[in-house]
């Protein structure tokens, strides 16, 4: 019941906004068969690869820089446990709001299933698994899949060793997102979700927080309680598709 009383209220809110800012994590691309991240998912549960090394030290910047083969085993692993996933409704619910509201999607997840469902103002803060660039020329090409590579991918431009357009650990991210991300915030929004992620990193808890100081409603979405759950106006205690399908039919 206090999830339906939640939802009332989110929904009467949504229908008075204009700019909404949708922020995702993992547990949003959960019910497209995609693994939350640890292992990315449940991949690696046990903390360790088969090189005894975390999954973190194998997908960080500066061993792709000395061992990009190995980085690269793991890609082509991770990679092969997502394809084919397609968008669900949460993805398409998020999507359709498009024609009723000005909406933003400050994404963690690297899948492109915002893309795929047809979002169109995009923020992917970590970069998209489906854009491949060379690490010396310009060449860079957007895929599908990685199905035509294999072993340690190199440029058909220089020869040199490519990439996913990813952020690594440990990486910089890409100075482009984050002032996208700034302009925005500074135009302001009316209403921010925060969907599928428990994640702590300022650019991700800095739109709530804002949110929070500039009395703007803010709505948690996630089955489990986060250690910014108590900033939110609305908390609803479920997933992605469950709650956003509610709060669809109240509109």
């Amino acid at each position: 019941m206090k999830n339906e009383e939640s939802v009332i209220q989110i929904a009467k809110t949504l229908r008075q906004s204009k700019r909404v800012l949708f922020i995702t994590g993992a547990g949003i691309s959960a019910e497209s068969g995609i693994p939350t991240y640890r292992g990315v998912g449940g991949l690696y549960e046990h903390g360790k690869t088969e090189e005894g090394l975390s999954i973190e030290t194998i997908l960080s910047g500066h061993v792709f820089q000395s061992k990009p083969k190995l980085t690269w085993k793991y890609l082509f692993q991770i990679e092969k446990a997502c394809r084919g996933a397609k968008p669900n409704r949460a993805h398409e619910l998020i999507a359709e709001w498009q024609d009723r509201y000005q909406i933003w999607v400050l994404t963690q997840n690297v899948d492109g299933l915002h893309r795929k469902a047809g979002s169109r103002n995009i923020i992917e803060i970590h970069g998209s698994f489906h854009t491949l660039l060379c690490t010396d020329c310009d060449w860079r090409r957007e895929v599908s899949d990685y199905r035509t590579y294999s072993d340690l991918p190199l440029c058909p431009a220089c020869g040199h060793v490519i990439r996913p357009d990813i952020v690594l650990f440990g990486e910089m991210l890409a100075l482009n997102n984050l002032s996208m991300l700034q302009q925005q915030l500074s135009l302001g929004f009316d209403m921010v979700f925060s969907i599928g992620t428990s994640s702590l990193f300022p650019y991700i808890t800095q739109p709530v927080q804002l949110a929070r100081q500039q009395g703007i409603p803010t709505v948690e979405i996630n089955p489990r309680e986060t250690d910014l759950s108590r900033v939110f106006t609305h908390k609803l205690r479920c997933s992605a598709v469950e709650a956003l399908t509610d709060i669809h039919k109240k509109l």
